[in-house]
């Protein structure tokens, strides 16, 4: 087989720029979850039961979309059939979940439905964010993915940030971030309505500007599956490379932490820095401010992950840019518990922000280094096991520690950071048969 030439920086930002409109759908979702649901009558203490749905979707989602498209031929191409659809119901869903509380529904029923609605949009956007990932694997060479991961994961900030700060601006051009009880506040539901303008222009730009290969030509750079070849699941895990494992296992850590932050993040900024005694209240200015605050915090954890994305490959090698990433993000997380000033979380998010940074980037490269051709899709459709089920654990421990800490939800930033202590040990497990330094395979 042939070796895949170098690409131009364009040809690789185009590849990924449909990420931008991609991550700009899941942050909407990862800062507005819970307070939507909170907004819309669930308790508090029973948040983290509402979060078992996204990950449990994208663990059957992923792989199904990795399989089916390693052996999807048509007109559109190979991965981007999958983008679109995947798109169009991102677009539909982001309409409808932030209007939950709208619809004159009982409290039961308008959990119920924003339940469902969570579903379709994380289903869609796992649909539609895979093929980049993908993309990268059949169109990038080895010498060059982390550079490709990296602009994804540039792309991925990028957008976290733009989607974040959407509430917070739109409260400051006068926009009413407080609504009757049970209601959304019109601050969130324009974020999502833009949001969703965005993600479908960006997802027609990488349609229109990337050319997959065809079967002959892609048959010149890979192992093509057989015609009519049944992949079993079980058989391709039975075979995974053993870093398949390792960083699965750091994964685990690593995403665990972050669903506790995405779970509590609102309550805890409420509770430390606004004076909020009652997380019941959510109409309370305070208990709003709290939420938007929140959006500006994961715009600075954002910044703080592109910027550290440029740091990463300096390191001598990913072993210890992994670590080093982890242990600021673990400081990060243990400080929130102790700030009480909302400006002051700022250096806080930052600091998670590089342990983002090396998520987003570091485990596809290492992963894809090491897979043989023919199954890349549907082996990065079952690495999302490694994303999802540390969140499902996380989800249905969560519930229980809220209530061991006494409804004291900052206390949740102290276990963040436990995790990523348990990260940082298990990165050293991690052994790489090639590594790129330099710009070269080693």
């Amino acid at each position: 087989m042939k070796t895949l030439p170098n690409l131009k920086f364009l040809s690789i930002w185009n590849i990924s720029f449909g990420f931008f409109g991609i991550q700009i759908a899941y942050a909407l979702q990862t800062s507005s979850l819970s307070r939507i649901f909170t907004t819309i009558g669930a308790d508090p203490n029973s948040l983290s039961l509402f979060w078992l749905v996204p990950p449990i979707v994208g663990l059957v989602v992923q792989p199904l979309v990795g399989k089916y498209s390693d052996r999807t031929w048509n007109r559109l191409g190979r991965r981007k059939p999958y983008l679109v659809i995947g798109a169009v119901v991102a677009v539909i869903v982001m309409l409808l979940l932030p209007n939950a509380g709208s619809f004159q529904f009982a409290v039961a029923q308008a959990l119920l439905f924003g339940a469902v609605c969570v579903v379709f949009l994380d289903a869609s956007s796992n649909m539609a964010m895979q093929p980049f990932k993908m993309l990268v694997g059949d169109l990038v060479n080895n010498e060059q993915k982390t550079f490709a991961y990296s602009i994804q994961s540039f792309l991925n900030n990028l957008g976290s940030v733009v989607a974040y700060v959407f509430p917070f601006v739109f409260a400051a051009a006068g926009i009413a971030n407080t609504a009757a009880k049970g209601v959304v506040p019109d601050t969130v539901k324009l974020s999502f309505y833009i949001g969703a303008i965005i993600l479908i222009l960006c997802v027609l730009y990488t349609m229109f500007t990337v050319k997959e290969m065809p079967p002959d030509e892609y048959r010149l750079y890979h192992k093509l599956p057989e015609k009519g070849e049944s992949v079993s699941f079980v058989k391709l895990l039975k075979a995974a490379p053993r870093v398949f494992w390792t960083v699965g296992l750091v994964q685990f850590f690593c995403w665990a932490a972050f669903l506790f932050l995405w779970t509590y993040s609102v309550g805890a900024i409420a509770t430390n820095c606004f004076g909020v005694t009652d997380l019941h209240d959510t109409t309370s200015d305070a208990y709003q401010a709290a939420g938007n605050w929140f959006g500006i915090c994961s715009a600075v954890q954002a910044i703080g992950a592109v910027l550290w994305s440029l740091a990463i490959p300096r390191f001598r090698t990913h072993r210890a840019s992994y670590t080093v990433s982890l242990a600021l993000g673990a400081v990060g997380f243990a400080s929130v518990f102790f700030v009480t000033n909302p400006y002051a979380l700022f250096a806080s998010f930052f600091l998670i922000g590089c342990a983002w940074a090396s998520m987003q980037a570091l485990p596809f490269t290492i992963l894809t280094n090491a897979l043989e051709e023919g199954n890349i899709g549907t082996y990065l459709g079952l690495f999302n096991g490694t994303i999802c089920l540390p969140q499902i654990v996380a989800a249905l421990v969560g519930s229980g520690l809220i209530v061991l800490f006494k409804s004291h939800q900052p206390t949740m930033f102290l276990a963040g950071a436990v995790l990523l202590i348990g990260g940082i040990i298990s990165v050293h497990f991690v052994k790489e048969a090639k590594e790129v330094r330099g710009g070269k395979m080693v």
